[in-house]
């Protein structure tokens, strides 16, 4: 065994799993081909609201090749219900949720019927003969109304729409001051109502799930996010031992949280692997992606902000309607909540009020997407800092300036509650002001006004913060979150030296694979190509919480520390034993044992095969240098950045052109900076898809119209500018590795900076906000007056064009 001469933590290497993933050497879980496997294909409801009369499958059954046709009554006593683990609030209306709708649908794109044949084709082609009556019920689809007591129902028998109000009270609390006192002695006050748009994730592999029952024992495969909750989910609600259920997610494309689910096609492949006693396979079109799996975001935020006339912010008030769809899902409950920490962002408000209602509709259930509770919050905070800058004359920077918290006064207690470890905004914010050239570009745009140029430029800021690393148990305990935060490792040190780390991560796309191996080799001293990482099998790495929130490294490369800690550890003792010296005398460097003041040494891998062959062990120490650990944190961790935005708005077409797009993040110490570099890019795409493209539109049926890649704009790289970024570090000190996470800072921090630009370039017509997606017709219309941007048509965005690029200015592009 050699040791490593060049540390690894820090260095740029390529992801290793990129070998197998670009060229195809995978095996997707559609990849699956199992001896007698079953194809299934899934009936949706064409409508929104009704009641199932009859359903007709006898025809469907005759069908060639069709071995079974199984409706929500056949499987009603065995199918349970989908399972919601974030009960906000005791009084929390929950209606139940089975795979199969048994009497009523409560969205379009609900399942119906299940269809299982020999062939894909042959069980989609059963479909066309299943009848099903309707009659029709109520479509309830505007969160407002449906909020309202005159609503109709979506579930009549929960008597409301409304499934749980969750408040948060500075007053109360004790952690700040009566922020209606606050606004009722504010010498400014402004009062905003923002729309989160409605947002479906589009993940690169659909999503996918084979089961196959071999005696007792079940063994599924999925394109999951959270292996280990699905199986405990199943065990759960579906009656099996735990012990007889084997999950395992394979590599998986992709996820962004929409995979973070335990969905009702998983639920319906078990329930007729099950009663057929055979594998089945079910994949979903992509159409299918768009109604039936989750949606994210949709919610209308009131915020009203009180501050002095020199600028100095005295209360925020927050007033959230969210919009949960027909069902409650795994964590729906929980994700508007999650921004009740992040409203008050990097700001020092001595008085906060947050209140969340959380309501029914006839629309998909939303659940979880890049963020979650954190991108919505981001959002309404820097919109509202821009504004609150508008009322008051004021440089939207220096409102901040003046208001966020000082590197010297970390640690700082929010008036949410939270304690943020450490931080450096203004290092962030100066080094984003140079790249962007900032002043510069101030003057550009009074120029610009003063001319009354066609093309006006507007910039835009976003200062931000989040909680991730999503995970100290207590917390959540406290959130009535239906699990903990902890997260486990185990190392396996290998006769010959080579290393295998057991992780309960369970990554779809991360690079996990290659940062864990880097951190193990610098631990160790052992090469990073001697490190095999192995996840996503239940029966492999049967402890683990999976992997959103940015919570991968932060928790579970921690808990890889603590196991390589431990390793080191009995190493150490039979070391010692083998060189003939106290333990005490024995040092470890660099993947070597040393006694020191001694020229005596003994290499890991040579005390790893003398603990193999367990000839000449110390007394009482096991045949084995194996470890495990978990780790569960004391706090979350709290990356933060400055994004800036240049738009170029045709205040004669609305057409939006990004001109410049500059980001300084700060996630603590970096592992890998390619990795790094590549999250924020994609983060960025993603934040920057719902300020200008994306949006998830029903017509007043609640029939889905964007329910195609062709409909649903998901911009390409040609659509996106190139990115200017850099970084700063502060170490979290939640951690010993001293990191924050990355994986959802792009997204979070990009959508208020687009949109703000965009506003500023037109706030000289009176413009205050563009609802998102900031389409042409939309901005077009915000700037003529014709009537309110919110007033028009739903609508994704577009019409952008390609992106120029900008000028050298450093940063990384």
């Amino acid at each position: 065994m050699t040791s490593t001469a060049e540390p690894e933590l820090g260095r740029a290497r390529k992801r290793k799993e990129d070998a197998r993933l670009i060229t195809g050497r995978t095996r997707w879980t559609d990849n699956m081909a199992l001896p007698g496997m079953l194809h299934l294909a899934i009936l949706r409801s064409p409508v929104a609201h009704a009641r199932i009369t009859a359903v007709d499958t006898e025809s469907a059954r005759k069908m060639p090749g069709v071995r079974a046709v199984l409706t929500g009554q056949d499987v009603a006593d065995e199918q349970g219900s989908l399972p919601c683990a974030w009960p906000i609030t005791e009084d929390m209306k929950s209606p139940d949720a089975p795979s199969l709708a048994v009497d009523t649908v409560n969205f379009a794109g609900e399942a119906v019927a299940v269809v299982a044949a020999r062939s894909a084709a042959e069980a989609h082609d059963a479909l066309d003969a299943i009848e099903v009556d309707y009659e029709d019920l109520p479509v309830v689809l505007d969160i407002t109304a449906a909020a309202t007591d005159e609503s109709p129902l979506v579930h009549e028998d929960l008597g409301t729409n409304r499934s749980a109000t969750w408040t948060f009270d500075s007053a109360a609390a004790g952690t700040g001051g009566d922020v209606q006192q606050a606004l009722d002695d504010a010498e400014v006050r402004v009062d905003r109502t923002f729309r989160q748009q409605r947002l479906i994730p589009a993940f690169m592999e659909p999503r996918s799930v084979v089961v196959d029952p071999t005696g007792e024992q079940f063994t599924m495969w999925s394109a999951t996010q959270v292996p280990h909750i699905l199986r405990l989910m199943i065990a759960m609600n579906l009656g099996v031992p735990e012990h007889k259920v084997r999950v395992i997610a394979p590599d998986v494309g992709g996820g962004f949280g929409g995979k973070l689910q335990v969905t009702p096609e998983e639920f319906i492949a078990f329930l007729l692997a099950r009663r057929l006693g055979k594998p089945v396979k079910w994949t979903e079109s992509r159409s299918e992606t768009m109604v039936s799996a989750h949606h994210g975001r949709d919610q209308v935020q009131r915020l009203s902000i009180s501050a002095r006339r020199d600028g100095t912010v005295t209360g925020l008030k927050v007033e959230l309607l969210a919009d949960m769809g027909a069902y409650l899902r795994l964590v729906t409950p929980g994700v508007p909540i999650l921004g009740a920490f992040m409203f008050n962002a990097i700001y020092k408000f001595p008085a906060y009020h947050f209140s969340c209602t959380n309501v029914f509709t006839n629309k998909t259930p939303t659940d979880a997407y890049r963020g979650a509770g954190r991108p919505e919050a981001t959002f309404g905070i820097e919109r509202m800092m821009d504004e609150l800058a508008a009322e008051l004359g004021m440089d939207p920077m220096e409102v901040r300036r003046k208001n966020w918290i000082g590197r010297d006064e970390f640690p700082y207690d929010t008036v949410a509650g939270l304690t943020y470890d450490s931080g450096d905004y203004e290092a962030a914010t100066d080094r984003a002001m140079e790249l962007l050239g900032y002043d510069s570009l101030r003057q550009e745009q009074a120029e610009r006004r003063r001319r009354g140029d066609t093309v006006q430029l507007g910039i835009g800021i976003s200062t931000f913060t989040e909680m991730c690393g999503l995970a100290p148990s207590r917390v959540l305990g406290s959130l009535s979150y239906g699990a903990g935060g902890w997260e486990h490792a185990a190392i396996r040190v290998l006769p010959t030296g080579k290393v295998e780390v057991v992780t309960g991560v369970s990554p779809h796309g991360q690079g996990h694979e290659t940062a864990w191996s880097q951190i193990v080799a610098d631990r160790l001293g052992v090469p990073f190509e001697d490190v095999e990482i192995l996840h996503g099998d239940t029966q492999s790495s049967p402890k683990g919480l999976d992997t959103y929130g940015s919570r991968s490294l932060a928790v579970g490369g921690m808990a890889v520390v603590s196991a390589a800690d431990k390793v080191i550890d009995k190493a150490r003792t039979i070391a010692a034993h083998m060189m003939e010296c106290a333990e005490d005398d024995v040092e470890f460097t660099a993947g070597s044992f040393g006694v020191r003041g001694t020229d005596r040494a003994t290499a890991l891998g040579e005390v790893a095969l003398a603990a193999f062959a367990a000839h000449d062990l110390p007394e009482g120490v096991e045949p084995s240098l194996d470890a495990d650990a978990t780790f569960d944190p004391e706090n979350f961790s709290f990356p933060h950045g400055t994004h800036l935005c240049a738009t170029e708005v045709d205040t004669a077409t609305g057409r939006v052109r990004i001109r410049d797009y500059v980001c300084v993040d700060d996630v603590g110490t970096v592992v890998n900076p390619l990795i790094v570099e590549g999250q924020v890019h994609g983060g960025l795409a993603q934040g920057i898809a719902q300020a200008l493209f994306e949006e998830a539109v029903h017509d007043e049926s609640g029939t889905l119209t964007t329910a195609t890649l062709a409909d649903y704009l998901v911009p390409s790289a040609a659509d996106l500018p190139e990115y200017v970024t850099d970084r700063t570090e502060t170490r979290a000190t939640s951690n010993a590795l001293g990191v924050k996470g990355v994986g959802e800072a792009g997204t979070i921090a990009s959508t208020p900076a687009v949109v703000n630009a965009v506003v500023d370039a037109i706030r000289h017509f009176g413009v205050d906000d563009v609802e998102m997606p900031c389409s042409p017709q939309r901005v077009w219309r915000a700037i003529t007056g014709a009537r309110a941007s919110g007033q028009t048509a739903p609508e994704s965005g577009g019409g952008m064009g390609s992106m120029e690029g900008s000028g050298s200015r450093g940063g990384n592009r």
